[in-house]
C-alpha cells in the first residue's frame, strides 16, 4: 500500500551518466533541444473545481459537529495512557470501527477501557467475555478472533506495541489499508497515505475527483494519491467522513443544503 505514496506517473528516469531527466526531455533531445534548456513539465491531471469544492466542504465542516468529530477513532483512546498503550487502543478502535457506526464503536471502546484496555488484559480475557463487551459492533464474532490473533502477534513480535509501517500493519489479522493509514496518522503522527473509507470513496466519485469511476476504496486511494497535494492527505479523511455523515449521505444526499450544489457533477443530475 505504501509503495504508491512516493510513486507518480511522471517519475524521472536515470540516464547512463546518472543525471535525472524526464521522459519528455529525453524525447525532446532528438528534436534538437538545446542543452541546458528547462525540462518541460508533464501536465498533471486534476479535477475541475476541486479546490473550490474542498474549501466549501471545509466551510460546511467548520462546526465539527458530525459523529466522527465526537466519537471517531481519534476520540476513543485514553490520551493519558502510556504511548504504547495509547497506540494499541488506537489500533483496536480501528479494528472495531469497520462497518460500524462511530457511536457503536465509541461505546464498545468505553466498555473495554473501563476494564483496563491493554495488550495483556485482552490476552487474559476469554473470547465470550470479549464478544459480550464489543457487541453489537459489525461482524463482532470475527472481530473477537482478529483482535485476539493480532494482540498475540503484537505481544510476541512487537513487545506489546504496534508496527510503525503500513506494510507491517496490513499483515495483522483484521487490519486493512484504511485502518493502517489512519493508525499511522493517529498513533504515529505520520502521513503515510490517504485513508479511504466508504464515505471518502463515495464522495470523491460523486465529485469526479478520480479520472474514471473506481470500484473500491483501495482503488480510490491510489487514484487520489496520484494528484491530491500531499499536504492535504491528513485532513481529507475527517473532512469527507463528516461531510458524508451529515450532507452527502449514501442514500438521498442533501444536495439542497450543500454549498457545492452548483459545481457538483452528481448534484446536477438530481
Amino acid at each position: 500500500a505504501a509503495s504508491r505514496v512516493g510513486g507518480a506517473a511522471g517519475a524521472p528516469k536515470r540516464s547512463r551518466r546518472g543525471k535525472s531527466i524526464t521522459i519528455a526531455y529525453e524525447s525532446a533531445q532528438g528534436d534538437g533541444a538545446e542543452e541546458g534548456a528547462p525540462e518541460p513539465k508533464r501536465p498533471k491531471w486534476e479535477p475541475r473545481h476541486w479546490r473550490q469544492q474542498l474549501e466549501r466542504i471545509r466551510e460546511m465542516r467548520s462546526s465539527r459537529d458530525a459523529p466522527v468529530d465526537h466519537m471517531g477513532v481519534q476520540k476513543c483512546f485514553d490520551s493519558s495512557a502510556p504511548p504504547q498503550v495509547m497506540r494499541y487502543q488506537v489500533l483496536l478502535s480501528l479494528m472495531l470501527s469497520s462497518q460500524t457506526k462511530d457511536e457503536v464503536t465509541s461505546a464498545a471502546m468505553l466498555r473495554l477501557r473501563q476494564r483496563g484496555l491493554t495488550v495483556d488484559s485482552i490476552l487474559q480475557m476469554d473470547d465470550a467475555t470479549l464478544g459480550q463487551i464489543i457487541y453489537p459492533v459489525g461482524f463482532w464474532r470475527n472481530k473477537v478472533k482478529y483482535i485476539k490473533q493480532t494482540t498475540a502477534i503484537l505481544k510476541q513480535k512487537y513487545g506489546g506495541d504496534i508496527p510503525s509501517t503500513v506494510e507491517e500493519l496490513v499483515k495483522l489479522p483484521g487490519v486493512g489499508p484504511k485502518m493502517a493509514h489512519l493508525a499511522m496518522h493517529i498513533a504515529w503522527n505520520s502521513v503515510s497515505g490517504i485513508s479511504v473509507d466508504t464515505h471518502v470513496h463515495r464522495i470523491t466519485n460523486r465529485l469526479k475527483w478520480v479520472k474514471k469511476e473506481t470500484r473500491s476504496p483501495e482503488e480510490t486511494r491510489v487514484a487520489l494519491e496520484d494528484w491530491l497535494p500531499r499536504d492535504l492527505w491528513r485532513d481529507i479523511n475527517w473532512l469527507l467522513v463528516g461531510f458524508g455523515q451529515q450532507t452527502c449521505l449514501p442514500v438521498n444526499p442533501r444536495c439542497r443544503d450543500c454549498l457545492n450544489q452548483d459545481i457538483c457533477p452528481a448534484a446536477k443530475r438530481r
